[in-house]
């Protein structure tokens, strides 16, 4: 059987250095005509298929980006790397995926991180919900690799830029809805508060059930823990409340938690919408095809890894320059100038010079589909 061909042999074939056939494979500019085409015909005459890492390794920068994930079974995932594809298959990049384990991620995760800067393999890292890991992540930035985070779960470390949903207007809109079809008792199942996305979610509930001059009831609010059994538990609590005190509608912290809210009814023999109405945030694949079909606040998840993986290659096309931030303007800012979506306009000025991290809040949309309706007449008595 044959070995297969490296950079180096067809460097030795060609007389020239491992460097020179790398820009060849990167398509670099800053190559003589004459070389070039040696170098591609003793390509084709060996059937030379290049290894993507390893030409970036040759050029001194890796060719390959990095996505550090949850574990793929989480919901949101798919639809963020179907944005992160359609980017990255306009490029010559390639993505390497890091997937961790769900026990014990925050170790797992710094381990992988650890990799990462033992390898030097990659060319930038985007970071989707590391969790309490992000604060290992300013270390890559210090070692000269460019760091995305997409991220809801905290307040980022102030040197990475960040993208995220706008989950206190979600909130605030999921709120309003119940609101305005006349309801009044609307109790909240939080995620756990260790998260930032929970306790945003939360406010926007607040904020709307101040506007609409309802005071806040606290035996309506339970934190729950975005699945499906913390959901059922919650809601199996409110659902025991006597008829006329409990809630006629309940907004969930996420789409999984309503999930649990649903199978909490049936076994109370509640009908939803009719006896209470439900909410849900993410809507994730599934919650088009529940029964019934369940209205959400969708996160734009899709455009979200878009627009984080468009701001890494901003990153990667910003010359270095020694003490400065790694930063620069990215045409997806300008989709963004003068609207909500913006979470401030220092983001739109960001440049290579600047200290301040781009930080873009994406916003949601409300989907009104069958779990929710006016509440019950007995609400009004």
């Amino acid at each position: 059987m044959s070995t297969r061909m490296t950079i180096s042999d067809i460097a030795r074939l060609a007389g020239v250095s491992k460097a020179t056939v790398s820009r060849v494979l990167n398509h670099k500019p800053d190559v003589d005509p004459v070389t070039r085409e040696r170098i591609l015909r003793i390509m084709e005459e060996h059937n030379f298929v290049p290894s993507v890492a390893a030409s970036g390794l040759a050029a001194g920068k890796g060719h390959l980006i990095g996505v550090l994930v949850p574990a793929l079974t989480w919901p949101l995932i798919p639809d963020i790397m179907r944005g992160i594809a359609e980017v990255v298959e306009e490029t010559s990049y390639e993505l390497v995926l890091y997937s961790i384990k769900t026990s014990n991620h925050e170790r797992d995760r710094s381990d992988v991180i650890n990799r990462i800067l033992a390898n030097r393999l990659i060319a930038g890292l985007l970071a989707i919900f590391p969790g309490q890991s992000a604060r290992y992540l300013p270390a890559l930035q210090r070692q000269g690799l460019p760091v995305v985070l997409l991220d809801d779960q905290g307040l980022p470390p102030e040197q990475l830029p960040w993208i995220t949903a706008d989950n206190r207007a979600g909130a605030y809109a999921a709120t309003r809805h119940l609101l305005e079809l006349g309801h009044r008792r609307i109790a909240h199942i939080q995620g756990p508060l260790k998260y930032q996305v929970s306790r945003e979610r939360f406010q926007g509930y607040c904020d709307a059930l101040q506007d609409y001059g309802i005071p806040l009831d606290p035996s309506l609010i339970l934190q729950g823990d975005f699945m499906p059994p913390g959901g059922r538990a919650c809601a199996c609590q409110f659902f025991a409340m006597p008829e006329r005190s409990r809630p006629t509608a309940i907004f969930a912290a996420s789409d999984l938690t309503a999930y649990g809210v649903m199978g909490a009814a049936e076994e109370f023999g509640l009908r939803i919408p009719e006896d209470v109405s439900l909410v849900g945030f993410d809507d994730i694949s599934s919650s088009g095809h529940m029964r019934p079909p369940l209205t959400t606040v969708r996160q734009p998840l899709t455009e979200m890894g878009r627009c984080a993986l468009e701001l890494l290659l901003s990153l990667l096309e910003t010359p270095d320059r020694p003490g400065a931030a790694r930063l620069c303007p990215s045409p997806l800012l300008a989709r963004f100038a003068g609207s909500s979506q913006l979470q401030s306009q220092t983001a739109m000025t960001a440049t290579i010079e600047s200290a301040e991290p781009v930080r873009l809040r994406l916003a949601t949309t409300l989907v009104v589909r069958a779990t929710t309706a006016p509440p019950p007449c007995y609400a009004h008595l």
